[in-house]
């Protein structure tokens, strides 16, 4: 499981770097500033997450069945804040109105801070 986690995090934070430099390089001609700084704020997220993984992923101390819900719920806030972020951002470029995905994005970050409030609780654990 920590090989998937650490790959999972690195190939997060790949894309994290891809996207960063998409916003701040090919996004400006399609939208406002306002949606880039939006964009950012996923890519952001994203980042701080993947290597969230990363270090869970090195994490030997912590029981695997705690690193595996923890890295789950990372993924699937990841997925679901960043993700509905970005598609927010390019509904206009890609031709659809998205915004009743509108919803997902903070239960993404319900999502996120879960992760790190298991993520405290299997820390103060440790013996």
């Amino acid at each position: 499981m920590n090989k998937t986690i650490l790959i999972t995090g690195a190939i997060l934070a790949l894309l994290a770097v891809l996207l960063g430099a998409f916003g701040a390089h090919g996004l400006e001609k399609l939208v406002d500033a306002k949606n880039i700084n939006s964009f950012q704020t996923g890519v952001r997220y994203q980042m701080y997450h993947a290597i969230g993984c990363l270090i869970l992923g090195n994490m030997n101390m912590l029981q695997q069945l705690h690193r595996r819900r923890v890295f789950y719920l990372f993924l699937i806030g990841i997925i679901l804040f960043s993700g509905s972020i970005y598609l927010l951002v390019l509904d206009e470029v890609l031709g659809i109105s998205l915004e009743s995905i509108g919803f997902i994005t903070p239960l993404g970050g319900s999502v996120l801070i879960l992760g790190w409030i298991f993520f405290i609780i299997y820390l103060s654990k440790i013996k």
